[in-house]
């Protein structure tokens, strides 16, 4: 019942977060300068039919209408799943969007999979050998993984794996005039998703191993593991078992933001390596003043915020049965 209530509260609460946020996006969205419907007119329309035109494609995209209309219209139509009319691709948005949301969500998948699978053992390894010259290797390793740029460390995967030592391709999705299906198709856009996944990888390999070291290394002081360990528990045991099990509070805050903040630093990977997701769907947008495609991918982040939050808490309660989702 209170878990129930818990969930009914935070539920009202993204509700109106979301509208806030959206009634801010749109204004701010419709301030900037530049005039969408003319970046949408063709340059050789007669002059005698160019304003003629013009007002009748104002008028098809909603834009002859006071902006409080406009914001109206659009949230509406979003809710029922229609985010408005691309002027750069002269087609709805929904028709859009689906193939770069795709490549986003398997390009940041695959660097989440490989960020964990490499971060938490080695987290844990490290707190254990804590100030071995392992331990002190891989805390400079680290440290300069999330220090360094992510568009720095592009441009240094590039030269080494695409130009110096050709392994890889520089960019796109799959290889130009590629026929192949099924697994063929898949694994010529593994191949050219492994440079933006490392990229995006090093960053967060840095940070969550840091943080698994650490919170490994506060649990490992505690009184219960100096108790398991008198008990004579195998040291796996108490590591994997007793320790990191209470280690995985702080764990588990960070890596959701980190999951929440991978999905916007794609962005930037997904331009350099041409990488046909949001990240560079949402470049375009704004440099083409195609806002009804901008503020769809805008909104999805911050539905992916919103939910970040309330999963955190659910997955609390998960790791540790003393949170209880009430407080």
């Amino acid at each position: 019942m209170r878990t129930g209530r818990y969930l009914l509260k935070r539920f009202i609460y993204i509700i109106f977060v979301f509208f806030i946020i959206s009634i801010l996006m749109f204004a701010i969205y419709k301030s900037l300068p530049g005039d969408p419907v003319r970046m949408m007119m063709q340059d050789n329309v007669k002059p005698e039919v160019y304003q003629q035109q013009y007002e009748a494609t104002k008028k098809m995209l909603g834009l002859d209408q006071p902006v409080p209309v406009q914001y109206i219209k659009w949230i509406t139509n979003m809710l029922r799943g229609d985010f408005g009319y691309s002027t750069e691709y002269r087609r709805p948005v929904k028709d859009v969007i689906g193939v770069p949301m795709r490549n986003t969500v398997l390009l940041n998948i695959f660097s989440m999979i490989f960020v964990f699978l490499i971060a938490v053992p080695l987290g844990i390894t490290t707190a254990v050998k804590k100030n071995s010259v392992f331990d002190k290797i891989v805390q400079v390793v680290t440290i300069i993984g999330y220090s360094v740029p992510g568009f720095v460390i592009a441009l240094l995967a590039i030269y080494v794996f695409a130009i110096r030592f050709p392994i890889f391709p520089i960019s796109g999705v799959k290889t130009a005039g590629f026929t192949g299906t099924g697994f063929a198709a898949f694994l010529d856009t593994a191949r050219h998703m492994v440079l933006p996944v490392l990229v995006m990888s090093v960053g967060g390999i840095g940070s969550i191993t840091r943080y698994v070291r650490a919170s490994m290394i506060d649990a490992l002081r505690m009184d219960y593991i100096r108790t398991a360990r008198s008990k004579g528990l195998k040291e796996k045991v108490v590591v994997y078992v007793h320790a990191f099990r209470n280690a995985l509070i702080p764990i588990v805050t960070v890596t959701t933001w980190w999951l929440i903040g991978l999905f916007g630093g794609s962005v930037v990977i997904e331009s350099i390596f041409l990488w046909d997701g949001l990240g560079k769907m949402m470049i375009t947008g704004l440099n083409q003043r195609d806002f009804s495609v901008v503020l769809a991918m805008q909104m999805f982040y911050v539905i992916l915020s919103l939910a970040g939050n309330v999963l955190m808490d659910i997955a609390y309660t998960m790791v540790d049965p003393r949170v209880k989702l009430e407080n």
